[in-house]
C-alpha cells in the first residue's frame, strides 16, 4: 500500500505523505528546510485563530455559506486547542512574507473541515478568502508577540518587587561604594538593590509603550495593503473579534502599507528586550562581583546554593544562576542585530523577513522570561548580605577620607589618602595623629552613616 497520496497545484503533482493533513503547498516548502527552528505554539494558535474568525466573518458577510464558514471555524478551534502541533512541520527560514505558513494552516484547516462537511472546503478560495500571507502573517505575529509580552511583564513586576523586598531588608548594610571598580564613598547594599529595581520597572514601563503600535493590525489590507480582494468590512470585523477574545484593544492599522512594507514595530519591541538584556547583564555581573570568593574575593554577599560548581575542586560553588542569566543575555543582544538587519529588508511595499524576526523576537521574550523567572525564584529572593565582610572593607577604604576636602580641601585629604595606603593605618588615625581634626570631630566626620546623605561639614 502507497504511503503517499498526489496532491496538485499550480506547478503540477506533488506526493504528500498519505496520512498528513497538508498539502501540496507544504509538502513542497517541507522539502526545503535548512534548520530545525520550527514555529512556536503560540504563533500557531493566534494564526488559527485568525482563520477562525475569518470563516465566521467571510460567512456574516455572505461570501461563503452557513456550514463552511461554520466547519472552518470547527476546524481551526482543533488547531487551537492542540490536536495538531505536528501537522505544522514548516522552517522558520522560508519565503519571507509567511506564504508557506501560511498555507500550510489553510491546508490543515480545509482537510478538517471538508472532513466535517463531507465537502471540498479550499484552502484559498474558503479558508484563506479575503486574506493573504502578507496580512495574516504579520498580524498573527503582532497578536503573539502582543500576549507574551503580558507575561514577561509579569516577571519582570515580581523580579521588580523582589529587588525592592532586597532594598529594604539591606538598608542598614553599609558597604563600599564602587566606580571604575576602584573604592568609592559608602552606600548601603539596600541603594545598590533600589537601582536594580529602577532598572527593570523602567524596562516594564518601555514594554508597556510598545502594546499601542502591537495592537494595530493589518488585516485587510490583504498583499500590500490596498485591501484588493478583501470585503471592506473584512478586517475591522475579524479585528474586532479577536479583541473580544483576547481582550485586548486590538484595531486595524492607521497606515497599511506602512505596517506591510515594514517591520519597524517589531524591531522597536526587540530594542526593549535587548534593553531588559543590558540590565540583567549589569545586575548579573555585578551580583556575581559581591559573591566572588569566598574567602578570597569580595564576599559581601551569599548566593543559595544551586550545584556543585567543580568536577576536580571538591566543594567549590559557583554563581550557576547569574551565569546563566548573562549567557541569556548575550543571546538576546545577538538577536536584535538580527532583527535590525531584518528590520532594512522591507524593499518597497513588503517586509520580506517576517517569519525570521517574529520567531527570534518570540524566542526572545520566551527565554528572557524563564532565565528572570530562575534568576528571582533561585537567586535574587535567596541573597544573604555578609554584613559582617561589608563592615571590614568600609573600615578598610581610604575613601573614607572624601567628607575631609570640604575642611582641610583637596590637596590635603589627597596627602592623608597617600599616608594612609603608604603606612597601612587608618584615615582617622592620620587626621587625629597630624592635629588636623579632634577625636570627637574626627568620629563624626569620618562616619560611614553620615555619609550616606548630602551635606558637608563646613569647619573643625
Amino acid at each position: 500500500m502507497s504511503r503517499f497520496r498526489i496532491e496538485n497545484d499550480s506547478l503540477g503533482e506533488v506526493k504528500v505523505p498519505v496520512d498528513a493533513l497538508w498539502g501540496a503547498n507544504t509538502q513542497r516548502a517541507l522539502e526545503n528546510r535548512v534548520s530545525r527552528y520550527e514555529f512556536h505554539r503560540e504563533f500557531l494558535v493566534n494564526l488559527a485563530m485568525i482563520k477562525k474568525y475569518a470563516g465566521e466573518v467571510n460567512s456574516e458577510l455572505g461570501l461563503i455559506d452557513h456550514e463552511t464558514g461554520e466547519a472552518i471555524s470547527r476546524a481551526s478551534d482543533e488547531v487551537i486547542n492542540g490536536l495538531h502541533f505536528s501537522q505544522f512541520p514548516l522552517d522558520v527560514f522560508q519565503t519571507g512574507s509567511g506564504t508557506s505558513i501560511n498555507m500550510n494552516m489553510n491546508e490543515v484547516i480545509a482537510r478538517i473541515a471538508s472532513r466535517i462537511t463531507g465537502k471540498k472546503i479550499h484552502p484559498n478560495d474558503h479558508v484563506n478568502l479575503c486574506q493573504s500571507s502578507n496580512d495574516t502573517v504579520k498580524s498573527a505575529f503582532l497578536i503573539t508577540v502582543r500576549t507574551e509580552l503580558d507575561k514577561l511583564l509579569d516577571s519582570l513586576n515580581r523580579l521588580s518587587l523582589t529587588f525592592q523586598k532586597k532594598s529594604e531588608e539591606f538598608s542598614d548594610v553599609i558597604k563600599v561604594g564602587r566606580t571604575h571598580l576602584m573604592d568609592a564613598v559608602p552606600i548601603t547594599l539596600g541603594m545598590e538593590f533600589s537601582s536594580y529595581r529602577e532598572q527593570i520597572e523602567l524596562c516594564a514601563e518601555e514594554i508597556k509603550g510598545r502594546f499601542h503600535e502591537l495592537e494595530m493590525l493589518p488585516l485587510g489590507g490583504t498583499a500590500v495593503g490596498t485591501g484588493i480582494n478583501a470585503h471592506p468590512e473584512f478586517g475591522e470585523r475579524v479585528i474586532e473579534k479577536i479583541s473580544e477574545h483576547t481582550g485586548i484593544s486590538f484595531r486595524p492599522s492607521r497606515n497599511r502599507f506602512y505596517a506591510l512594507a515594514t517591520n519597524d514595530t517589531m524591531a522597536g519591541v526587540m530594542a526593549s528586550l535587548n534593553r531588559i538584556a543590558m540590565s540583567m547583564m549589569k545586575i548579573s555581573n555585578d551580583i556575581r562581583l559581591m559573591a566572588s570568593g569566598p574567602r578570597a574575593g569580595l564576599g559581601e554577599i551569599k548566593l543559595p546554593e544551586i550545584q556543585p560548581g567543580s568536577s576536580i575542586m571538591a566543594g567549590k560553588v559557583n554563581p550557576v544562576i547569574p551565569e546563566i542569566m548573562i549567557q541569556v543575555c548575550a543571546y538576546i543582544m545577538g538577536n536584535t542585530t538580527a532583527v535590525s538587519i531584518a528590520g532594512q529588508s522591507g524593499l518597497f511595499d513588503l517586509h520580506v523577513m517576517t517569519p525570521f524576526s517574529g520567531y527570534i523576537i518570540l524566542e526572545s521574550i520566551q527565554i528572557l522570561k524563564n532565565s528572570m523567572d530562575l534568576m528571582n525564584e533561585k537567586c535574587i529572593s535567596g541573597i544573604k548580605a555578609n554584613r559582617e565582610r561589608c563592615q571590614e572593607l568600609v573600615e578598610k577604604s581610604l575613601m573614607l577620607a572624601t567628607p575631609l576636602s570640604g575642611i582641610i580641601g583637596y590637596d590635603k585629604t589627597a596627602e592623608v589618602v597617600k599616608k594612609a595606603e603608604e603606612t597601612g593605618k587608618g584615615i582617622m588615625d592620620i587626621v587625629v595623629e597630624e592635629g588636623l581634626l579632634s577625636p570627637e570631630k574626627a568620629r563624626e566626620l569620618l562616619n560611614p552613616e553620615n555619609m550616606l546623605r548630602p551635606g558637608l561639614f563646613k569647619s573643625a
